[in-house]
């Protein structure tokens, strides 16, 4: 075994597959030639012959194809030794922790199962964000990355995939006016008051969730605002998913029509970029987000709710 090269192992593999020198140098990206030096070399190796090669055809010798028959799987779990070593030398190995605000919808939840897929060594763990604090948990470390609401202008914050992109509804009481109403526009809310956060989510994402001048109240939570809506106090933005995860029978739903649609993108700290972080966002922008991305600093994101 002294002296064992990977590359004859391959070349006999693909060999084997192929049974014709030609197409076996085109998958390994080497000429024929090369081909039937590695073969020779291997077989000198092993001192005996592993193809029988004639003018009109190429096959396995009995011994050929017993050796492929028990090479096969060694060089199968050989690979995927070194790919996991590979994995853990990037770090997608351990644990990912992902918050989320809103609703952990089927998007999300396909993005998820697609990383554990491709990542079983590292363990995806989800936690809610709170509506009044989208960008906190990303800050303080107690997650690595958050799917939260646009915008985001946070020159601390990376702002990868975006995601869901959905059109907005307004929650009002049964007993409100617009209860009975199919569909409203922009129009429709300019005098009405819209539930906005509280800090610290920052100024500019609030009024992004409640593009309204009439004073409302302010809340921390989504079930303190849906609370409120009931209760008749005022309506509040939210996207459709959202929308349909918190039905309730005091609470209506009516689509908006002209809005900005509520998008969602992936966040993380700019000092806590990781390699399990860019292979979730990866897994993310697979599993149905939009192929939209953009900076964290850039202003222009578009508003969401």
């Amino acid at each position: 075994m002294s002296g064992l090269e990977i590359r004859e192992l391959e070349c006999f593999l693909v060999l084997a597959e192929e049974l014709h020198f030609g197409r076996a140098g085109e998958r390994l990206y080497v000429s024929q030639s090369r081909v039937s030096q590695l073969l020779a070399a291997l077989e000198q190796r092993i001192g005996a012959r592993l193809v029988e090669r004639t003018s009109r055809r190429v096959r396995l010798t009995p011994l050929g194809e017993r050796f492929h028959a028990e090479l096969n799987p060694a060089y199968a779990e050989l690979a995927g030794v070194v790919e996991r070593a590979r994995e853990s030398a990037r770090g997608v190995e351990g644990r990912i922790r992902i918050g989320f605000q809103g609703t952990a919808d089927a998007r999300l939840m396909a993005a998820i199962t697609a990383f554990q897929k491709r990542h079983p060594g590292c363990v995806a763990e989800i936690a809610e964000v709170p509506f009044a604090d989208p960008f906190g948990a990303v800050r303080h470390g107690e997650v690595d990355a958050a799917i939260v609401l646009l915008p985001v202008a946070e020159p601390d914050l990376v702002l990868g995939p975006l995601f869901s992109r959905q059109q907005q509804t307004v929650a009002v009481s049964v007993r409100h006016p617009f209860a009975s109403r199919t569909s409203l526009t922009p129009a429709d809310l300019v005098d009405t008051p819209l539930i906005s956060a509280t800090p610290p989510a920052p100024a500019y994402w609030r009024e992004a969730q409640a593009p309204s001048p009439v004073p409302a109240p302010a809340v921390r939570t989504l079930q303190e605002g849906l609370t409120l809506v009931a209760a008749d106090r005022a309506a509040m933005l939210l996207c459709r998913p959202t929308a349909e995860y918190h039905g309730r029978q005091d609470v209506v739903f009516v689509p908006v029509d002209g809005l900005p649609d509520s998008v969602l993108g992936m966040v993380w700290h700019r000092d806590g970029e990781t390699e399990r972080v860019r292979a979730f966002a990866r897994a993310l922008a697979e599993s149905g987000a939009t192929d939209e991305s953009g900076a964290a600093d850039d202003a222009e994101a578009p508003a969401a709710a």
